[in-house]
C-alpha cells in the first residue's frame, strides 16, 4: 500500500462537511497511514475531538497549548513530521487565511511550517465558491505549489444546488494514493532536460537570443526529480534556480555549449527531454571588441546551429525514450508531426503562440502530445509545473516499459 507508514496531517476546519473528516481519517487509518488530526476552534463545533482522536489513536490538536498542563503543541515539529498535509473540509476562511498567511490558529501555523506537500479540499456553499474572492485565494494556494481537491456539485447544506461539495473521502485518499505513487514513477532512472534560450554572442556585449524564460524546462526536472528520477539539467542563461538535490545542474550559453553538454551526458541516460529554446542560427564570426555604430548599414551573416535533438536522435539506443518541444506559429500539429519523424522523437509536446497563456515567460501552458505511435492528447491551460507533471506521467511509461 503507498500509505503504509506515511505521516498524514489532517486539518479540520468549521464546516458542515467536517464530519466527512471522520471517514476520511478511518479511511487513511486503514491504509497503513499515522494521522494525526489539527482542527481549528471552529472545527470543534461540528465534530468532537473526542471522536477523531478514537479513530486516529491520537490526541487532537487544536491549541498552542494544552490548558490543563501547560503541554506545547509545536507546530515546527508537524510540518517536519509530515509526509503529507491534507485540509478536508477547508472554509472559505481558512483557505483566505492560508492564502495569505494569518497565522492565528494552529492548522495555519503547521500549514506554514510544512515542508511536506498540501492537499486542500474545499467545501463551502456555491455563492461563497465561486466568489471572485474565493477564486483568487485558491489561485495564489496553487501558485504556492498547493494541491487543490476540487468541489463537487449536488446538493448543499443551504439546500441549494451547485458546486461546493467537499470531493468524497474515498476519492480524496485515491488521489493522495496516485501522488504518492507517482514519486516512485522515475525511481532509479536518470533523465537529461535541456532548459531556457541560448545566447549566441556577437561581440562582448551583444548577443543574438529568444524570449525562453526556462521555467517550462525547469518546472519538468523538479517533477522528474520528485517522480524519483536522478535528473541532469542542462540550463541556458537564466534566473532560476532548482530546489531537488537530486537535480544535477549544469550552465551553458551558447548552443554550442548546450550540443556539447547534452550529447556528453545523453549516453547513460534513460530519457532526455529537450525543452530549451535553442537558436538555430549563431554569427558567423565574433568580434573580439564591442562593435562600433557607423553611418553604414550592417549585415551579419549567420550560420546553422548543430541540431541537439536529431543528433540524440541518430544516437538513441533501444529502451531510450527522447521527448521534444515544438512551439509553433502556424501550421502547429503538421510541423510538430514533420519534428516527430525527423529528429526520431518518442513524442513531442507542442504549445503555440497563438493560445493565450502559452510559450515564453508565462507561468501557464496549453499543450498538445503528440506520440510516435500516433496518440494525439489535448491539454487545458495549467500551470506549467501542472504540464510538467502531465509530461512525466506519459514519459514513465516509456521508460518503464518492459
Amino acid at each position: 500500500m503507498t500509505l503504509k507508514g506515511k505521516h498524514i496531517v489532517l486539518g479540520i476546519t468549521g464546516s458542515i462537511a467536517a464530519y466527512k473528516a471522520a471517514y476520511l481519517l478511518r479511511a487513511f487509518v486503514k491504509k497503513g497511514a499515522e494521522v494525526q488530526v489539527v482542527m481549528t476552534p471552529a472545527g470543534k463545533e461540528f465534530i468532537t475531538p473526542v471522536t477523531l482522536s478514537a479513530l486516529s489513536g491520537k490526541p487532537v490538536v487544536s491549541e498552542f497549548f494544552t490548558a490543563n498542563d501547560g503541554t506545547w503543541h509545536s507546530h515546527v515539529d508537524l510540518g517536519l513530521w509530515a509526509d503529507a498535509m491534507v485540509v478536508a473540509p477547508a472554509t472559505a476562511s481558512s483557505i483566505g487565511k492560508m492564502a495569505h498567511g494569518v497565522a492565528d490558529n494552529m492548522l495555519i501555523t503547521t500549514y506554514l511550517s510544512s515542508k511536506a506537500p498540501v492537499f486542500i479540499a474545499p467545501a463551502m456553499d456555491l455563492d461563497m465558491y465561486a466568489h471572485p474572492t474565493t477564486q483568487h485565494n485558491l489561485d495564489l494556494l496553487r501558485s504556492y505549489g498547493n494541491h487543490i481537491i476540487e468541489p463537487t456539485s449536488g446538493e448543499l447544506a443551504s439546500h441549494l444546488e451547485g458546486k461546493g461539495r467537499m470531493e468524497e473521502p474515498d476519492r480524496i485518499v485515491a488521489i493522495i494514493e496516485d501522488f504518492f505513487a507517482s514519486r516512485q514513477a522515475l525511481a532509479q532512472k536518470k533523465v537529461m532536460i535541456t532548459a531556457g534560450p541560448t545566447y549566441e554572442k556577437l561581440d562582448p556585449v551583444r548577443f543574438i537570443g529568444n524570449y525562453s524564460s526556462g521555467k517550462m524546462g525547469f518546472a519538468i526536472a523538479e517533477a522528474c526529480a520528485q517522480a524519483g528520477a536522478e535528473v541532469v539539467l542542462v540550463a541556458g542563461p537564466v534566473e532560476l534556480k532548482t530546489t531537488h538535490p537530486a537535480i544535477k545542474r549544469i550552465d551553458v550559453e551558447s548552443a554550442d555549449e548546450m550540443y556539447d553538454a547534452a550529447v556528453k551526458n545523453f549516453a547513460d541516460c534513460d530519457a532526455a527531454i529537450m525543452c530549451a529554446a535553442v537558436a538555430d542560427y549563431k554569427p558567423a564570426v565574433c568580434c573580439e571588441k564591442k562593435m562600433k555604430r557607423t553611418a553604414d548599414d550592417l549585415t551579419l551573416q549567420l550560420v546553422p546551429n548543430r541540431d541537439i535533438a536529431a543528433e540524440l536522435g541518430a544516437k538513441k539506443r533501444e529502451g531510450q525514450c527522447l521527448v521534444g518541444f515544438a512551439l509553433e506559429t502556424n501550421d502547429e500539429e503538421a510541423n510538430a508531426h514533420s519534428k516527430l519523424a525527423k529528429k526520431n522523437l518518442d513524442f513531442v509536446v507542442l504549445n503555440s503562440l497563438q493560445n493565450p497563456g502559452a510559450g515564453f515567460r508565462h507561468d501557464t501552458n496549453c499543450v498538445t502530445i503528440i506520440e510516435r505511435n500516433g496518440n494525439v492528447t489535448e491539454y487545458p491551460c495549467k500551470l506549467k509545473r501542472e504540464v510538467a507533471v502531465d509530461i512525466v506521467k506519459l514519459l514513465a511509461q516509456y521508460v518503464n516499459r518492459k
